[in-house]
């Protein structure tokens, strides 16, 4: 007899992989050795029952310890619950039925027909600079259906409860057969809600739940930047059939702002200078989020110039605002439109003393007319 090959390598996974994997590895195989896919087909049966008995041991963690230690020589065997000989779902149904449900219906163990949680919510919200630097405090109001309070989300009347569903168990699904493999579909009598409402709910419908309004006052945190997602724990729809409701997500969205933009946890902003400030040096004061702030600009600063703030920027998220970026300033030497007869006056000089040109016959352009000229 030929030795047995490891259980490992039937479903081509290593020995370290996780439960997941080795679930991931038997389904994969299913698919493809699926008797539909491979009619009469003795080689693929052949490989679905050697897969489907490796699984049945290496998905048992207590059993998947004693194969590890002992092989197929571990106490008690290795075909527990398994007949290879026999038809796979006569011995292993409740296996398949569990790895087949991601793809055949519901399977087993009927979560249709336990509570369900309610669906997430999501708006949008807009913020200034200034709130999303310090955080905000912001009073919302949202249309939501909500559990039905006179029959606490069953859906039937007060003093009544709904009745298991004999159609399917209370599952929600029932099971077909078809040659090796089994497949669960939902329940006709129930559309897969495991339970009949015999006297269904006034308030309701039988539903459940209810459309309502609600306000809330919702603490947005500071630092919160364009795009982030505010998580507020279960204010999202009610759950039906006494399941959890789900969540509310804030999307953030910033307005644009006169003054300032935002850069990460950088504040950015362009502050005019004068030539003479840019030229000698001076003191300024330039906005930021906590007010006026004095900024020195040494002599000599060019237009573009950027300075740097620190701690004048946007907190980082989850770190307190004791921790905040920092204020880039950006300065631009305007070059004033109208000047008096005074201020020309005194460029002028100050041109002569640079060497610089003040006319076009004293420029580079007026020395090119003269060449030209004389050629």
């Amino acid at each position: 007899m030929a030795a047995k090959r490891d259980y490992y390598e039937v479903l081509g996974v290593v020995k370290t992989c996780t439960q997941d994997d080795i679930k991931k590895a038997f389904r994969e195989i299913a698919k493809k050795h699926h008797p539909d896919r491979n009619p009469n087909n003795k080689e693929s049966e052949d490989i679905l029952k050697g897969a489907a008995e490796a699984y049945s041991v290496l998905s048992d963690p207590e059993k998947r310890q004693m194969y590890d230690r002992f092989g197929t020589d571990m106490p008690g065997g290795v075909r527990s619950g398994f007949d290879p000989g026999a038809d796979i779902f006569s011995s292993m149904g409740d296996l398949f039925e569990e790895i087949f449900s991601g793809f055949g219906g519901a399977g087993r163990g009927g979560q249709r027909a336990r509570g369900q949680r309610g669906r997430d919510l999501a708006m949008e919200i807009e913020l200034t600079l200034e709130d999303s630097a310090k955080g905000v405090t912001r009073e919302l109001e949202i249309a939501k259906n909500v559990s039905c309070e006179p029959c606490s989300g069953t859906g039937a009347k007060p003093g009544t409860q709904p009745t298991a569903c004999t159609g399917c168990g209370g599952r929600g699904m029932v099971s077909h057969s078809q040659g090796l493999f089994a497949f669960s579909t939902t329940c006709p009598k129930c559309r897969g809600e495991g339970r009949i409402v015999k006297d269904p709910c006034e308030t309701c419908r039988g539903s459940g739940a209810v459309h309502k309004k609600r306000k809330l006052k919702i603490e947005i945190p500071a630092g919160v930047d364009e795009g982030n997602k505010v998580q507020i724990g279960g204010e999202g729809e009610g759950g039906q059939r006494g399941g959890p409701p789900g969540d509310l997500f804030l999307i953030i969205r910033l307005a644009d702002h006169d003054v300032f933009a935002r850069e990460g946890e950088s504040l950015i902003c362009t502050v005019p200078i004068q030539f003479a400030q840019a030229a000698l040096g001076a003191t300024i004061d330039v906005p930021s989020l906590d007010g006026k702030k004095a900024l020195e600009i040494p002599a000599g600063t060019q237009s573009g110039d950027t300075f740097t703030i620190k701690g004048a920027g946007f907190p980082r998220p989850g770190r307190g605002a004791a921790q905040r970026g920092d204020e880039i300033i950006e300065v631009q030497v305007v070059t004033p439109k109208k000047l008096s007869a005074r201020q020309k006056e005194l460029l002028q000089e100050l041109a002569k003393l640079d060497g610089a040109a003040t006319s076009e016959d004293d420029g580079m352009l007026g020395k090119l007319k003269k060449k030209f000229r004389a050629k």
